[in-house]
């Protein structure tokens, strides 16, 4: 038997040519890099005001309490951010006057004030005030 050497073996297309998928890899890097600068997170930021920059209210006020440990108190029952909405469309029905008040302590969740002051406006009152903390009169 005849041995066959490595040199009368022919090469013609033994190869994987890389170029058609460096391509594909450099278009995938060009489209995510260019995607990656229109993608923006939503949001809103929520800046308490402090006491420098409190107006006094004239007139009947609605005050809604929110505690540090994310209690909500509509006058001074304890209620659920669900009834928030019932109780101020009973308490303005009474009252329609009254400015409704929102006081939130310093450490209370900013996404329950979010949705207190939501469920303010779904019953009926358009100008909720969120009320000033006294911590920058201190220093």
């Amino acid at each position: 038997m005849r041995r066959r050497s490595m040199e009368h073996l022919d090469h013609d297309g033994a190869g994987i040519d890389l170029a058609p998928m460096l391509d594909f890899v450099l278009n995938l890097l060009i489209f995510f890099i260019i995607t990656a600068v229109f993608i923006k997170e939503i949001g809103i930021t929520v800046s308490r005001p402090t006491s420098a920059a409190a107006e006094k209210k004239d007139g009947g006020v609605i005050v809604i309490a929110i505690r540090a440990n994310g209690e909500i108190a509509v006058g001074n029952r304890i209620v659920d951010v669900r009834a928030v909405r019932a109780n101020i469309e009973r308490l303005h029905a009474q009252k329609p006057d009254d400015a409704v008040v929102v006081a939130a302590e310093r450490q209370a969740p900013t996404g329950t004030l979010v949705m207190v002051i939501d469920q303010v406006r779904q019953g009926g009152v358009q100008n909720v005030s969120i009320a000033a903390s006294g911590a920058a009169k201190g220093g």
